[in-house]
């Protein structure tokens, strides 16, 4: 009944938040087209619900700059002044509503992260995908990037644990509050997060 309960909310949301997101991604779209060209989207194979591969949506935010041997610089050479704005106020991240209404994400859950990452989970960090992942998440809205990936996975058990409607409500209220005053959007050094590793 609550992943009915939640699968009802998170349509609802996006559907009556599409007057403003659908002309809000017009104008990042055309952002992103004229100062880094095609292609506009970043897509990208994500482990989702069970861990299973999903194809997750991203506006692009780093350019195809290369060096004298023709291979890619580094993340912080290629995320230009639009990128950054774009990270910063989370823009990027609004054609995941598509995912959404897929049902591949959900609003709030763990964020998605990389699929070489799975075997290097503990049995406690795994949990993270016994639910969807999320637009937002609790991690997000307790320090984001500037917290450690020990601290965020944590958190992400943490909210897989104590789910619920009026938790999901406040961690969206946080998600607004923390994208008009954002803050932890990279780690010192990075441009988000350096790899994970795997924990001791």
């Amino acid at each position: 009944m609550r992943t009915l309960m939640k699968r009802i909310f998170d349509v609802s949301v996006v559907l009556l938040a599409a007057g403003l997101a659908l002309p809000l991604m017009g104008l990042v779209a055309l952002t992103v087209l004229v100062n880094l060209g095609r292609p506009v989207f970043f897509r990208q194979r994500r482990p989702g619900l069970h861990a299973e591969p999903f194809t997750m949506y991203k506006f692009r935010t780093m350019s195809d700059a290369r060096d004298e041997s023709g291979e890619l610089l580094p993340e912080s050479k290629r995320l230009g002044r639009v990128g950054s704005v774009l990270r910063r106020y989370s823009l990027d991240e609004l054609p995941e509503l598509l995912n959404v209404l897929r049902g591949e994400m959900s609003l709030v859950g763990p964020r998605p992260l990389l699929m070489e990452y799975l075997p290097l989970y503990n049995s406690t960090q795994a949990r993270r995908h016994e639910v969807k992942p999320g637009l937002t998440g609790w991690a997000q809205v307790r320090g984001r990037n500037s917290l450690s990936w020990e601290e965020k996975f944590d958190l992400d058990v943490w909210y897989v644990d104590n789910q619920s409607l009026l938790l999901d409500l406040r961690i969206i209220a946080l998600t607004v509050w923390q994208i008009l005053r954002p803050s932890g959007v990279n780690m010192e050094g990075y441009t988000t997060m350096p790899p994970f590793r795997g924990s001791e």
